[in-house]
């Protein structure tokens, strides 16, 4: 069990910690399941370790169509 602070935080169980394989200065994540549950994820890997888990694309995407693209997507998000 854990307690939230009046600040939002919340200390992580010495046994939760290890079973995650965290320490001091790791991020975890708060990953939305069903009925309001919540899987909690340590994000122990560098992010050298991601490299080439997404695949290059087809065609160059200039930083406007980047930027154009992530508008489009907040226009729609807030509809």
């Amino acid at each position: 069990m854990a307690v939230i602070d009046s600040r939002g935080r919340i200390t992580l169980p010495a046994g939760v910690r290890t079973g995650l394989g965290a320490r001091a200065g790791d991020r975890v994540m708060f990953v939305p399941l069903e009925n309001g549950r919540f899987e909690l994820v340590a994000a122990t890997l560098p992010v050298t370790a991601l490299k080439g888990s997404i695949a290059k694309p087809k065609r160059p995407v200039s930083i406007e169509d980047m930027s154009t693209a992530i508008m489009r997507r907040a226009v729609e998000h807030r509809s």
